[in-house]
């Protein structure tokens, strides 16, 4: 049955091919764009399992270059029980390298309590060192500084070069590599360097790394920091960050109230008119009232691990899944359709065909499986053809913009394209199939 059905599609081999192709760019289409969510997943695994401590961020900060919090948080930090080393940092987009504005992919400033860093058991950054060296204790005060082989690569930089970054130049002392696209981003200083150029005013940082003790339950170190933070508000009452911070979680009328503190603060202070604050006590509602002085105390800070972080951008990648499928499923429905088509012409030109093997003794069972097996073989070929194409366009990807996407096309995905394709095939040839088997010899015979 196997030859025979293939025999059928070779004596029509334009428009077995054209139906062959249109399910490979299906299959090709689905490789490539679910190799995009699994690519993400496999960068995410393989960084936070590079990062073993806990980051303190400030509440509702997707990552520190959004997050200020006051310097002294740390010391109190430190002296908790269970934590080994606290690290600040500071995070800043560099804006201009070697005279070129940088937009994609970002580059950052990453301001670093050197010290603290390098009594650390294990720093990523220290740790995936390639040439030259780390940063040391003589290096505080100084703008020498440490960037990834991408950064390095990307401008033609060596050790003992100079990088002009932001209006400042940098002396490269060390270049590292770490293999992620969310590590391999950084140029690392010392953190009161960064400070004027990422213009923090204050004794505020972005955030804090923290090295736990070792056999430390890392979940209730998180627990007992941020209900140490409980309550605390880490920017100026009234300052433009304390009202975006605030943005996320308040309601309407905390987003007004919070504006009209942030121009109070902006605006020359007028004197209050007799008789102000009883009218402006009476616009707010009972319902208002009792929403603020209900309002539970959150936490000053965000303890976040590797496990919160990975769940991140797990909850992204699924919003990611959906889209992808989407797109995948506009394909899939073209090369079924066109697997259709193929078979009901297929079977049109094959009505006398039909009719003399039905009346040589060939049941509708086996007429139903001779179509379905051609439709199968289309789909099975398209999905061996279309698996190894979005293997090898993966590949390609990957070597000619390693600093920008990350595609991983695994076995799993690889041979469920396969499987979907084939029963792709079996199911747009199902139709024609029991159409032609339900046909009487003459029926046939006479429409042939």
């Amino acid at each position: 049955m196997w030859r025979f059905a293939l025999r059928n599609l070779w004596t029509r081999p334009m428009r077995s091919l054209l139906s062959l192709l249109g399910l490979t760019v299906a299959i090709v289409g689905m490789v490539g764009l679910f190799s995009v969510a699994q690519g993400i997943d496999q960068m995410v695994h393989r960084t936070f399992k590079a990062i073993p401590g806990l980051a303190v961020l400030q509440p509702g900060a997707p990552i520190p270059l959004f997050s200020r919090l006051p310097r002294s948080w740390g010391d109190e930090i430190a002296k908790m029980e269970g934590v080994h080393k606290v690290n600040a940092e500071i995070w800043s987009r560099a804006h201009i390298i070697e005279g070129l504005p940088v937009f994609s992919p970002p580059r950052f400033l990453f301001g670093t309590d050197i010290p603290s860093r390098l009594e650390m058991n294990f720093a990523v950054y220290r740790e995936h060192m390639i040439k030259g060296r780390f940063l040391e204790r003589g290096d505080i005060g100084t703008y020498r500084t440490v960037i990834s082989k991408t950064i390095a690569e990307e401008f033609r930089k060596e050790v003992g070069d100079i990088l002009y970054v932001d209006g400042q130049d940098l002396e490269i002392v060390g270049i590292y590599h770490c293999g992620s696209l969310l590590l391999d981003v950084a140029i690392i200083l010392d953190i009161g360097q960064v400070r004027p150029l990422a213009r923090m005013e204050g004794p505020f940082v972005s955030a804090f790394y923290i090295e736990p003790d070792a056999n430390v339950d890392r979940e209730e170190l998180s627990t007992r920091i941020e209900t140490k933070f409980r309550g605390r508000n880490a920017p100026t009452a009234g300052s433009p960050m304390a009202v975006l911070s605030a943005l996320d979680q308040a309601s309407s009328g905390d987003v007004l109230s919070g504006i009209g503190s942030l121009l109070k603060n902006m605006l020359p202070e007028a004197k209050p008119k007799p008789g102000d604050t009883e009218k402006s006590a009476t616009k707010i509602s009972p319902k208002r009232k009792k929403s603020v002085n209900t309002r539970r105390p959150e936490s000053g800070v965000e303890v976040r691990g590797s496990e919160d972080w990975a769940q991140e951008f797990q909850r992204f990648s699924a919003d990611l899944d959906i889209f992808l499928l989407v797109l995948t499923s506009i394909g899939i429905t073209i090369a079924v359709l066109s697997i259709i088509n193929t078979m009901l012409m297929s079977v049109t030109e094959r009505f006398i065909e039909f009719g003399i093997l039905k009346a040589n003794g060939w049941t509708n069972r086996n007429v139903l499986l001779l179509i379905t097996f051609e439709s199968a073989l289309l789909g099975l070929s398209g999905g061996i053809l279309g698996a190894i194409l979005g293997w090898v366009a993966t590949l390609v990807v990957n070597a000619n913009w390693p600093d920008r996407i990350n595609l991983h096309a695994s076995p799993q995905l690889l041979i469920f394209a396969v499987f979907f394709s084939t029963a792709l095939g079996i199911l747009g040839g199902l139709y024609p199939a029991i159409w032609a088997s339900r046909m009487m010899p003459m029926d046939a015979i006479r429409r042939g």
